[in-house]
């Protein structure tokens, strides 16, 4: 009646009683308890050092996500820069405006009504900041990142640093415009001679070489 919970009293109470167990029962009893003990502190000190390891590396983790956010935007990704738009006969006609962000250089085109002519319009970055020649412009050079064979939007070969997509004006020669491009920056554009804004008498198709048929250059705006 006393081996109802046989494995909780010791061999020693048990011999004390005058019951003895097999040697072997004895000695598994022994290693059963030790097993116990050896797995409890194992398993204690794995969760302890799992607990540890897991804590630091997701607040390692979390540290450096913030880092990357607070420092994702650095004082090079700034600055803005404004130009008047001249027309093909020497008059102001509108307004230029370029402002760098972290992710590309944004361009906003303001033209006055009777600016230019109604529809589809080309318009691409230039080399040099020089409009002083209106009725054809060609003193602000080739496209900003001129290559052969390299123009156009929609060229597979393309595209050019310089190239834009068209802008639109209204019936009574007004135009908005506003586009992002990740191809140049306005540090860049500014540095040296500056670079220039040109807009064309027509719209540029995106592939044909070297300005998409977009033909004359009816206006340009220094980028300085």
């Amino acid at each position: 009646m006393f081996l109802t919970r046989p494995l909780i009293c010791s061999s020693l109470a048990l011999g004390a009683l005058g019951i003895f167990l097999p040697a072997a029962l004895a000695e598994g009893h022994g290693a059963h308890g030790a097993h116990h003990e050896g797995h409890s502190e194992g398993h204690h000190e794995g969760h302890h050092e799992g607990h540890s390891e897991g804590h630091h590396e997701g607040h390692h983790a979390d540290h450096h996500a913030n880092h990357h956010e607070d420092h994702h935007v650095s004082p090079a990704d700034e600055g803005s820069s404004t130009a008047a738009l001249i027309g093909s006969d020497g008059s102001e006609i509108g307004s230029l405006t370029l402002k760098q962000g972290p992710h590309g250089l944004m361009l906003r085109v303001e033209v006055s009504p009777q600016g230019l002519s109604p529809g589809w319009h080309g318009l691409h970055l230039h080399q040099v900041g020089d409009c002083s020649d209106p009725g054809s412009y060609t003193r602000s050079g080739g496209h900003v990142g001129k290559r052969a064979g390299g123009h156009g939007l929609m060229n597979p070969d393309g595209m050019e640093a310089g190239d834009l997509p068209n802008i639109w004006a209204a019936a009574d020669g007004s135009a908005g415009y506003e586009t992002v491009t990740n191809q140049t920056s306005l540090s860049a554009l500014t540095e040296g001679d500056g670079s220039a804004l040109i807009i064309h008498a027509g719209p540029d198709d995106h592939q044909a070489q070297p300005i998409g048929g977009a033909g004359a250059w009816v206006a340009c705006g220094v980028i300085s």
